[in-house]
Formats: structure tokens, sequence, C-alpha cells
């Protein structure tokens, strides 16, 4: 079964707890902090894997989880770091953050990679929290959790050559003709459900792959047929080959439709190579019509050829059409120019935020969250410490704003704790 897009959910390993423990040793008088910082949570990695052409397995396996870091331990021994989970996708899949969105990555070549739920970061151990102020602290931090995401995985084939026509135009018994690939062929409309690749040999020195797309009928772009699950992947492909019957009744009328529907999906389409070809010239009725119509073809200056796929006929005219207009590309690559939007790069953000809501005041920012995730509430030395940190960031004058004068209800995310102002 092919499968180019699935929704998957991401975690990222929760960080170790660091440890609380304290040294003690026969003839050391003056034992003191031992405790271990807990390790790092893992990472889920997506990676590109050449051999795989689908996303079938992540239909079926949506959940992926990283190793949990691992807790500290007394005399110093730090808790080791939980392994990364790494996903296999196929090259071509670009990931997109389902909840906002925005493309986060575009995996295309072997071995790429894209970090798509970072790990938590481990609490540390009361050794690491020993300062001038405080030599023996009997309290540690706890591990951050994981990042959770829901991610839309799109796959979009790499193909050099994209073969478009109508459903029974002959796409898939040409490409088993000048490729050693075998789709499915019968003759009747939507015989191909899914995209097929197959690579060409012109010679020793040159090769490229060439793809099957599922045909495409009029309104395409809009939901009708199949084809239409298929547009994205002519996107990657560098030239397209408009494949028609010519013993249709109009095979100039079908080029139309199939330049639309691509316009309609994506105009840039057009900027590539194009080659029109005519199919079943084996049949009487094919050569009659065909004359017609490529006087009508001739105008959008691609090259024409003609073809039998079932005989055999052409197929050498056409590999040459297709090497040199692949050759043609590959010598001129686009220039990729990245838009840069600068406006987003120097971007002053404060270090914390205090609202009112109701009887309680929330604090929000990076710094302060992280500090209460880390913080054990169980422990007063560990909630001390916490106060003495918010105290330095500064959130009493922005207290004192928001109109508390004493004692307040804190909130932070979801932990709540009473914060008394000095």
């Amino acid at each position: 079964m092919f499968v180019d897009r699935v929704k998957i959910i991401v975690q990222g390993g929760a960080g170790g707890n660091g440890c609380v423990s304290l040294r003690r040793e026969k003839y050391v008088p003056r034992g003191g902090p031992d405790g271990g910082n807990g390790g790092d949570g893992g990472s889920v990695i997506l990676r590109v894997e050449p051999g795989i052409s689908t996303l079938l397995d992540l239909k079926y396996n949506s959940f992926q989880r990283a190793q949990k870091g691992v807790h500290g331990k007394g005399k110093n021994q730090h808790g080791k770091r939980g392994e990364d989970k790494i996903v296999s996708v196929p090259p071509g899949t670009i990931v997109i953050d389902a909840d906002t969105g925005e493309p986060l990555a575009d995996l295309t070549r072997e071995s790429d990679t894209c970090v798509a739920a970072r790990g938590g970061a481990g609490g540390r151990g009361n050794a690491s929290l020993a300062n001038f102020h405080n030599r023996l602290p009997r309290f540690a931090e706890l591990g951050l959790p994981g990042e959770r995401r829901t991610l839309l995985l799109e796959l979009k084939i790499i193909a050099d050559i994209a073969i478009i026509g109508l459903p029974n135009s002959g796409k898939s018994t040409l490409l088993s003709k000048i490729t050693e690939a075998h789709p499915k062929i019968a003759n009747y409309p939507f015989t191909t459900i899914s995209p097929n690749l197959g690579v060409v040999d012109a010679d020793a020195y040159r090769r490229f792959v060439v793809a099957d797309i599922p045909g495409l009928i009029e309104g395409a772009h809009e939901g009708v047929g199949l084809g239409h699950d298929f547009l994205r992947h002519i996107e990657r492909t560098k030239v397209l080959v408009f494949l028609l019957d010519a013993s249709a009744s109009d095979p100039a009328k079908d080029y139309e439709t199939l330049r639309n529907e691509l316009i309609l999906h994506n105009p840039a389409l057009m900027d590539k190579p194009q080659i029109i070809v005519g199919n079943k010239m084996d049949l009487v009725t094919a050569r009659k019509k065909w004359t017609k119509a490529g006087r009508a073809l001739a105008r959008h200056k691609a090259p024409i050829t003609t073809i039998s796929a079932l005989e055999g006929e052409g197929l050498d005219r056409l590999v040459e059409l297709m090497t040199q207009a692949i050759e043609k590309e590959r010598e001129h690559p686009p220039i990729l120019t990245p838009q840069l939007d600068l406006s987003k790069r120097y971007v002053f953000r404060p270090e914390f935020a205090v609202k009112k809501k109701g009887n309680a005041f929330e604090l929000s920012g990076e710094k302060p969250e992280k500090w209460v995730a880390k913080t054990d509430f169980e422990n007063e030395e560990a909630v001390a410490h916490l106060r003495h940190k918010l105290s330095h960031l500064g959130i009493e004058a922005a207290l004192k704003r928001e109109g508390a004068n004493d004692a307040v209800i804190l909130r932070v995310k979801d932990q709540e704790f009473e914060y008394r102002l000095g």
C-alpha cells in the first residue's frame, strides 16, 4: 500500500531527576553533597532511509517516544542519557507542525535528519547545586519533560521525469518498456492507484528516474478522481512528459485539460521543461487524428514526438529527448535564494510576564517555567531556592504593579504555590 500522508505524535524522553546524597566515608570528618545529575532524555529524530518508499509503517505506528533519562545516584554517579528514537522516513518527506501549519524540514537526501521532539534536560544533583552560599544543599532538581508534538508528514516522491496523462493513456505501459519497473497494467481507467518509479539507463553514463503519476481528470485539483492525491508529487520532478492517447477524440484538448489542472494546482509547474508524446500510434485512427492534433500542439513550442508503447515504436527517440532535457536541467540547476525575514531575527522578548487572573497571578516566561518544572515542591529547601531565584529575577516589582501586597497565589502553567513578597 502506498501511503504518502500521515499524522504522528512524537514525544521526547523526560530527563532524569538529580539525586540528593551526602558523602559518608570512614575517617572523613566532614562529608559533603555527592548527588549525581540526572541524564537528559532522548530525542525523536526523523532520518531519511533510501530503501523506504512510503509512510505506511508510520500509519500504523503513529506514536513515537524516545527513552527517558536515568536518575542520578549518590557518589557523584550521573544518570545515563536516554537513547534517541530514530524514525526512518523515505526521501522527499516534508515535516509540518500539525498545530501551526509551519514547515519544519524537507528531507530529501540520504541521511538527512530532523529533530522532531527534543528530550528534556536532566535535573542537577545536590553536588552540582552546592555553592559558596549553600555548601550543603539538601535538595535536587527534577528532570524536565520531553517535548511533545503532533506532526504531519507528507511525501513528495523524488524523480527526474514525471509521466502525466489521462486514465488509460498508456503511462504504465510506457514505464514498463523504458525501465525495469513492473507496474500493474490493464485496459480500464484508474489502473494506477499509486505512483510507480523506474530507472532509465540511456547508456553507461546517463541514467535518470521516471515516475508514472496516476491518471488526472478534469477537476483533479479540487479532489475529483484519483490524481488529485498525487499532484504534489509532480512538484519535485525536473521534466514533465505529457502522454496523450492519439486515438482519443481530441488529443489536443486532452493536453489542455492536463495543463490546466497543473496550473490550478501550482502555476510554477509550467516553468518546467515539457515533452509532448502521442501514444498508440499503432492504431490507424490514431495516425489520422494526430495529424490535426499535432498542428494545434505545435504552438506550445515543446518537443513533440509519437510512440507506440505497446509495440515499442519510437521509444529510442523519446528516451533521447528525455535525456537531453535532464542533462540541460542538471547543467543549469535553479538558483535558490531564500527570503530571510529579518524582522523575526531581532525581537525583544521579556524574561517573564505577570498577569492577575481572578485570585491568582499568572507567571509566564521561559526561565521561570523551567525553574518551576525542576522544583520538588515536597522539599522545603527546594521551594525556598525557587523563591530566591524568582526574587532575583524581579517578579516582586511586577507583582506589586499588578496590585499584590503581601502573600499571593502564583500560578506557573499547571503548578500553583504561595509566594510571599519580601
